[in-house]
C-alpha cells in the first residue's frame, strides 16, 4: 500500500510538473513585455509630447500672452450700465402756486426712488503710461516664449544624457555577462585539472572567488541598467518598469569643425535663454518708463445717460421716469504723491540692473561652457582613437592565446583573461564614443542648436 501510496504521489507530482513547464513560458511571456526599440531622435519626440516641464511653460508662454490682452485693454473705453433703488423717509411736499392758481409741488414726497445709468470711461491721454505697459507686456511673452525654447534644448539634452546611459549600462552588462560566463568555464576546468593532480586546491578557490566577483559586479552592472532605463523611460513617458532597447548610431557624423571664438559668437546668437535675459531688460527699461509717467498728468472722457423715477438732474423733481445724459473731460495731475512714483521708477531700475548683471554672469559662463564642450570632444575624439588601438590589440592578443592554447602551450585560464581583455576593451571603446556624443550634445546645447 506504501508502494501504491507513493507511485500514486510521484503521478499526482507529475502531472502537477508537467502543468507548471507547460504554463511558466504563458507566464514568462504574460510578466516579460517586449523591449521597446528606441533611436535617440524618437526619444527625443517622445521626450518632448510628454514632458510636464515643457507643459508647465508653455502654460507660463499662454499667461504672458494673456498679459499682452489686459495692457491692450487698459487702453479702450469702458462701458458699464448700473441700476439701484432707493427708499427714503417720508417728507412734507413743498408747494409754490401757479399761473393758474393752482398749487405746484416743486418737491413731492416721493419714497421710492429708482435709478438707472450707462456710463463711458475712455483715458485718452496717460502719459505714455499704457503704451509703456503693453510694450513691456509683449517684451515678457517674447521672454516667456524663449523659455519654452530653453526647456526643450534641456530636454533635448537630458534625453541625450539618459539615452547614452542606458546605452553604456547594457554594454557593461553584457560584458559583466560575457566575464561571468568565462568564470564559470574555468571554475569548471580548474576543478578537472585538480580531480586530474594536475593543480593544488588553492587554485580552485582562486577561480571561485573569481566567479562570485563577477557575480557581484553583474549585479551592480544590472541594477545601473534599470535606474538608466527608468529614468529614460520617465523622459519618454513609459512605464518605469518598461525594458527599453536603444538603437545607438555611435559613430560620430562628418561635420565641419568650428573655432572656439566661432562657437561662442554662435551660443551668443542663438541661445533661446540668453535671449529671453535680453528681452526681459527690454521689459524692466519699459516698466520704468511706465512708472515714471506717473508723474505726467492723464486725461479721461466720460459721458453718461441717466434714466430715473425721479430724476435728480430735473428740476422740479417729479414721480415719473425721465432720462438726462451727460459728458466731459477730466484731466488729473498729481502734483504730490509722497514718493510713489520715485519709488517705483527706483524699484524697475533695480530690476533692470540685476537682469543686466545676469546677462553679463551669462555671457561669461557661456564661453566657459563652450570651451569645456569643445575640449571634451576633443579629449573623447582622442579617447576614442587609443580605444580603436586597443581593441585591435586585445583581438590580437586573442587570437595569439588562442593559437598557442590549441598548441598546448598554454593553460585554459590565459585564453579566458584575453578574452576578458578582448571584452573590456570593447566596452572602453563603446563608452568613449558614447562620451563623445554626449558631449556633442552638450555643445549643441551651449550654442543654442
Amino acid at each position: 500500500m506504501h508502494n501504491g501510496f507513493a507511485k500514486a504521489g510521484l503521478k499526482t507530482g507529475g502531472y502537477v510538473l508537467a502543468l507548471a513547464v507547460a504554463a511558466a513560458p504563458a507566464w514568462a511571456q504574460q510578466e516579460a513585455a517586449p523591449a521597446v526599440r528606441l533611436t535617440l531622435d524618437e526619444a527625443r519626440a517622445r521626450a518632448l509630447e510628454a514632458s510636464h516641464r515643457l507643459a508647465e511653460a508653455r502654460a507660463r508662454e499662454s499667461v504672458a500672452q494673456a498679459a499682452i490682452a489686459v495692457r491692450q485693454a487698459a487702453e479702450r473705453p469702458i462701458v458699464s450700465a448700473s441700476a439701484g433703488y432707493t427708499r427714503t423717509n417720508h417728507v412734507t411736499p413743498f408747494f409754490v402756486p401757479s399761473p393758474v392758481g393752482l398749487p405746484r409741488a416743486i418737491y413731492p414726497d416721493v419714497p421710492d426712488n429708482y435709478r438707472s445709468r450707462l456710463d463711458l470711461q475712455w483715458p485718452i491721454y496717460t502719459g505714455g503710461r499704457t503704451d509703456a505697459l503693453e510694450r513691456a507686456a509683449r517684451s515678457e511673452a517674447d521672454a516667456a516664449a524663449a523659455d519654452v525654447e530653453a526647456a526643450r534644448a534641456d530636454l533635448r539634452l537630458e534625453t541625450a544624457r539618459a539615452f547614452w546611459a542606458v546605452v553604456t549600462a547594457r554594454a557593461a552588462v553584457s560584458v559583466v555577462d560575457e566575464a561571468l560566463e568565462r568564470a564559470r568555464v574555468n571554475v569548471n576546468d580548474a576543478r578537472q585539472r585538480l580531480n586530474a593532480g594536475l593543480v593544488p586546491p588553492n587554485e580552485v578557490a582562486s577561480a571561485e572567488a573569481q566567479q562570485a566577483r563577477q557575480r557581484m559586479l553583474l549585479v551592480e552592472a544590472q541594477n545601473q541598467r534599470d535606474v538608466s532605463s527608468a529614468e529614460l523611460a520617465r523622459l519618454v513617458g513609459l512605464d518605469l518598469s518598461q525594458a527599453i532597447e536603444p538603437v545607438a548610431e555611435l559613430q560620430r557624423s562628418a561635420a565641419a569643425e568650428q573655432t572656439f571664438d566661432a562657437l561662442t559668437r554662435e551660443g551668443l546668437v542663438r541661445r533661446p535663454d540668453r535671449k529671453a535675459l535680453e528681452l526681459r531688460i527690454t521689459a524692466a527699461d519699459l516698466q520704468k518708463v511706465a512708472a515714471a509717467a506717473g508723474r505726467k498728468p492723464a486725461i479721461a472722457v466720460g459721458a453718461g445717460v441717466d434714466y430715473a423715477r425721479p430724476n435728480p438732474k430735473i428740476f422740479p423733481r417729479a414721480d415719473v421716469w425721465d432720462h438726462s445724459w451727460d459728458a466731459g473731460v477730466n484731466v488729473s495731475w498729481s502734483l504730490w504723491d509722497g514718493g510713489r512714483v520715485a519709488a517705483d521708477v527706483a524699484q524697475a531700475t533695480g530690476a533692470a540692473s540685476a537682469v543686466r548683471e545676469r546677462l553679463l554672469e551669462f555671457d561669461s559662463v557661456l564661453a566657459v561652457e563652450v570651451r569645456q564642450r569643445s575640449l571634451e570632444i576633443s579629449s573623447g575624439t582622442a579617447a576614442v582613437a587609443a580605444a580603436d588601438e586597443a581593441v585591435r590589440a586585445a583581438a590580437e592578443a586573442r587570437r595569439v592565446v588562442g593559437e598557442r592554447y590549441r598548441a598546448g602551450v598554454i593553460a585554459q585560464g590565459d585564453v579566458l583573461e584575453a578574452e576578458l581583455a578582448l571584452l573590456q576593451s570593447q566596452l572602453d571603446r563603446t563608452r568613449a564614443l558614447a562620451s563623445v556624443r554626449l558631449a556633442e550634445a552638450r555643445l549643441d546645447r551651449a550654442v543654442g542648436r
